[in-house]
């Protein structure tokens, strides 16, 4: 460990305990989501389960709940909802990672977890330079920088971060979201037979690759895997204007299904979709966990989208990462359904009995609080069904159209809005309440939408609303949490 890296460990230990007192006050902290101990919180990095250890590491930005020098913080489970902290991982400790470590991910290999990070060099205006870097650990808690693997190649700008890393047969795959000289996002692939020595194979995906025209300016976080024997390539463009429903948030989060061909290096794949519909949802990563599952993690913000209007900033931090998610294909889409741990912070069923309401508004006896999953079956529907929470976040449903509504974080006075529209009706809705937060699961997690939510801190009641005669079944549980320690 260089003397730079222990000055800026205790530079961030310092910063937590002084502001311990004032973040921890906070009524908007969370009960089941990860979020900083100070600072800013952004994407999910490195997930992966070695010797039956999720660890997870995600960006950090001790001192600001700004954007700045990122740190990889660190947290490892047995069990996905049981956690500790661990030390932080990496700082931006060296020349070529000095203004921020960025995001990366995870790999074993010869009994060592390999971490692959983006080290970022900030200029006037943006990153002078981002290179792909390595850092290696016996132990899964002391790493030790490699230095530079993989500088940006000719033809990119110097927009080129974000290295997820899998082995194929006998080599070993990096894709990195990159930008070209000429402003367009694309999905870059490398080979490697060492991890050390890496050969450039060009993009696999892009604007202006295959059929794809003009599909924003820059791909942050692409991680590509197989999955129910379809290959997936996730990727959040940024540039994309709006249309209709879809593209709502400043950048998206979405994936391509299709045909990876390592040998030729292309990637033959089918039109876009979005991962979530929520005000909040980017930078998703996954990993295959030892039981053979596709596991996901989120972050719970957008990269400048009012981030700085949340109010969590006056008690000095800001965002958290979602639930983890399993994946699954259905032969035309993902799937994202919580995985079942969680059904281990649930208390005993509160709630469970059908309930039918016609043209009218009323709270269901026992559904209340804001740490809470409920589970909701449409039995019967003629018109419009609604679900108002805590006086501050509508979902809606009418026509085939569902709709998450809430007050807009600049301007309160205003209410903004997110929609998908469902092939099929509404069926069922799985709702995980925290807080200061809401992941709606539809039609068995066929759409997803994740959000922050702001409600006054006393407020819990749910208040349900028919037009025409709607049946519905209710459960309800009390979650307790994750355990720290």
């Amino acid at each position: 460990m260089s003397k730079q890296d222990k000055k800026l460990r205790k530079k961030v230990e310092t910063e937590i305990q002084e502001h311990k007192q004032t973040v921890e006050s906070d009524t908007y902290r969370q009960n089941y989501h990860h979020m900083p101990p100070v600072g800013l919180m952004n994407d999910p990095n490195g997930l992966i389960q070695w010797e039956g250890t999720y660890h997870l590491f995600y960006q950090w930005m001790p001192f600001d709940t700004d954007h700045g020098a990122k740190y990889w913080g660190h947290y490892t489970s047995e069990d996905l909802v049981n956690w500790k902290y661990e030390e932080i991982a990496l700082t931006p400790s060296d020349w070529y990672d000095k203004d921020g470590v960025y995001s990366g991910s995870a790999i074993v290999h010869n009994d060592q977890l390999h971490l692959f990070y983006t080290g970022n060099i900030e200029g006037e205006d943006g990153p002078e330079a981002e290179y792909q870097c390595l850092a290696v650990s016996r132990d899964g808690l002391n790493f030790e920088k490699k230095g530079v693997i993989i500088e940006t190649p000719n033809g990119y700008s110097s927009h080129f971060r974000d290295p997820k890393v899998w082995k194929k047969g006998d080599r070993w795959y990096m894709v990195v979201g990159a930008q070209t000289e000429d402003k367009q996002g694309k999905a870059v692939l490398f080979r490697s037979k060492d991890l050390y020595t890496w050969e450039h194979m060009g993009p696999i995906a892009g604007g202006h690759e295959g059929k794809l025209g003009e599909f924003g300016y820059m791909w942050e976080c692409p991680d590509l895997f197989e999955l129910d024997g379809t290959d997936v390539l996730m990727v959040c463009p940024q540039g994309l204007e709006a249309v209709e429903m879809d593209y709502a948030n400043t950048y998206q989060s979405g994936y391509f299904v299709g045909q990876w061909d390592e040998t030729a290096g292309t990637f033959q794949h089918e039109d876009f979709r979005e991962l979530d519909r929520g005000f909040e949802f980017y930078a998703p990563q996954t990993t295959r966990d030892e039981k053979g599952r596709r596991i996901l993690f989120g972050w719970m913000g957008v990269p400048d989208q009012y981030e700085q209007a949340h109010p969590t900033v006056e008690h000095g931090w800001i965002h958290c990462l979602t639930i983890p998610r399993e994946l699954k294909w259905n032969g035309k889409r993902l799937i994202q359904t919580p995985v079942p741990e969680l059904a281990h912070m649930r208390g005993p069923v509160l709630m469970h009995s059908s309930i039918t309401i016609e043209n009218d508004q009323k709270a269901v006896r026992g559904v209340q609080g804001r740490s809470m999953e409920l589970n909701i079956d449409l039995e019967s529907l003629e018109d419009m069904f609604a679900i108002e929470l805590f006086q501050y976040a509508s979902l809606s449903y009418k026509d085939h159209v569902v709709t998450l509504s809430r007050p807009h974080l600049e301007d309160r006075s205003k209410t903004e809005f997110r929609r998908v529209r469902l092939e099929e009706g509404l069926k069922d809705l799985r709702l995980f309440i925290d807080q200061s937060s809401l992941e709606i699961f539809i039609n068995g997690g066929e759409e997803v939408f994740t959000s922050r939510i702001y409600p006054q801190a006393e407020e819990e009641h749910i208040l349900f609303t028919s037009l025409g005669a709607t049946t519905f079944t209710v459960e309800k549980w009390d979650l307790k949490g994750y355990e720290y320690s």
